[in-house]
């Protein structure tokens, strides 16, 4: 069971008193919170970064160096403490886009099938491309037995 002696309680500063005679937008009010994710960087560059956001970010398809440019952390930081994470958010983009792309073909998309039929089932507009399917070579200097020239 918790206890209270587990979390530190901050207060936060009172708010000041508005004066009157001032007009015009006031300032946003700012609020605390919690942020929960691992601590990366060193120093002054030390942040916080969630891995939910990560994946997120990975399901949109952003690359390593963008979703290390949104965290403000360097690039390699990023791969070397949410690689899984981030491999998981693209095989989610990936399968959505597969769902998608599947909806589309089904519901009658004439360039959609083709494109699937050639990348995911295989299928080639050039049905002779294999070394198996080729034609057996013709050569017309051999004749056939039983010609004109085996006779001579």
């Amino acid at each position: 069971m918790e206890t209270a002696d587990q979390y530190e309680i901050i207060p936060l500063p009172p708010e000041p008193k508005e004066d009157p005679s001032k007009t015009g937008p006031r300032p946003k009010k700012l609020k605390a919170v919690e942020v929960y994710g691992f601590e990366v960087g060193r120093g002054l560059r030390r942040r916080v970064v969630s891995p939910e956001d990560v994946y997120k970010l990975a399901a949109l398809g952003l690359t390593d160096r963008d979703i290390a440019r949104w965290f403000d952390i360097d690039h390699q930081v990023l791969s070397y403490n949410f690689h899984t994470i981030i491999e998981k958010g693209r095989e989610e983009m990936k399968m959505s886009l597969r769902r998608a792309m599947l909806h589309n073909a089904l519901n009658g998309n004439a360039a959609l099938q083709i494109f699937l039929a050639k990348n995911m089932l295989g299928m080639s507009d050039n049905p002779n491309q294999s070394d198996e399917h080729k034609p057996l070579p013709w050569n017309e200097d051999e004749t056939e037995p039983g010609t004109e020239k085996d006779s001579q």
